[in-house]
């Protein structure tokens, strides 16, 4: 199994006027490590875009030391620099403006019905018990539940998390020790995820206690659905390898026909959603002896 590494970050652990392990090339990287603390403002600048060209992301730590200026004078680099469309700002630091790119589908949709989510996710980390292996779908709806787990079951030896996700991976690797498996394969930078058959056959050899799954589409008809044939196929593959199935879905997603299924809703256990979804819908659901919770 493949554990899916994050963009290198050269500021983070080195030592001031240092730029990269890799050799410099001739110019504005180049002259990074003569410019140390007496560099002007804009100099520093033209290196802090220069260092993304390499490694990807910066810290503001790492940036701060590195110049010997304050946290507020490299946010402040990073907020011109970012204006100006040579990067993207993210929490404590920045990526490549390409990585910001192809980041940003995935960045809007956690924004939409960002409260509701995070009622749900925390409503669905109720369902955890100790010793659980859990397995999280890809998903911003199912990252907020990652991000509610308690904190009694972050230790190492509370639950053992299985992901395809590389935003799952960034919660639990946050965690003290945590004890996780990702699972490899081709990653969709769109879902940020990994998914295809290296992905399917790391998960079937898995067995687990309980699954959150997302969706973008929900309805008795077409039971569960996904914009991405992929992503629909590692879903189902996750509901088959665990013994209770839950759907965390806002409630914009209940009543709406997706592009391809990922399992029928008669598979589902538990459907998390809140009081703005399809009551009809609900009712249907429940019919088919979905338990339904209410964030």
């Amino acid at each position: 199994m493949i554990t899916p590494d994050g963009p290198r970050d050269v500021t983070a652990g080195t030592a001031a006027g240092s730029v990269s392990t890799r050799a410099q090339p001739a110019g504005e990287t180049g002259r990074a490590a003569n410019l140390g603390h007496a560099a002007s403002a804009r100099e520093r600048r033209e290196v802090i875009a220069a260092l993304l060209e390499d490694a990807e992301r910066v810290s503001v730590t790492g940036l701060a030391e590195r110049f010997g200026v304050t946290d507020v004078s490299i946010r402040r680099d990073l907020t011109v620099l970012e204006d100006a469309g040579r990067l993207r700002r993210v929490h404590g630091g920045a990526i490549a403006a390409s990585r910001g790119r192809r980041e940003r589908g995935y960045a809007a949709r956690a924004r939409e019905n960002r409260a509701a989510k995070a009622r749900i996710g925390a409503a669905a980390a109720t369902l955890i018990r100790a010793g659980d292996v859990v397995v999280f779908d890809s998903g911003s709806t199912v990252a907020q539940v990652a991000a509610h787990v308690p904190g009694l079951l972050r230790r190492s030896s509370g639950i053992t998390v299985v992901t395809n996700s590389l935003q799952i991976v960034d919660e639990v690797g946050s965690w003290d020790n945590p004890h996780m498996i990702c699972l490899g394969g081709l990653y969709l930078p769109e879902h940020q995820a990994f998914v295809g058959p290296q992905t399917v056959a790391d998960m079937r050899d898995l067995s687990a206690d309980i699954v959150f799954l997302g969706c973008d589409g929900l309805t008795l008809e077409t039971g569960l659905t996904t914009p991405h044939v992929l992503v629909a196929e590692i879903g189902a593959t996750m509901a088959a390898r665990a013994r209770k199935v839950v759907v965390v879905a806002d409630g914009t997603k209940v009543g709406r026909r997706g592009f391809t299924p990922i399992v029928p809703l008669g598979v589902v256990h538990v459907l998390i959603t809140d009081d703005c979804a399809d009551a009809a819908e609900l009712d249907r659901a429940r019919e088919l002896g979905v338990e339904v919770i209410l964030a």
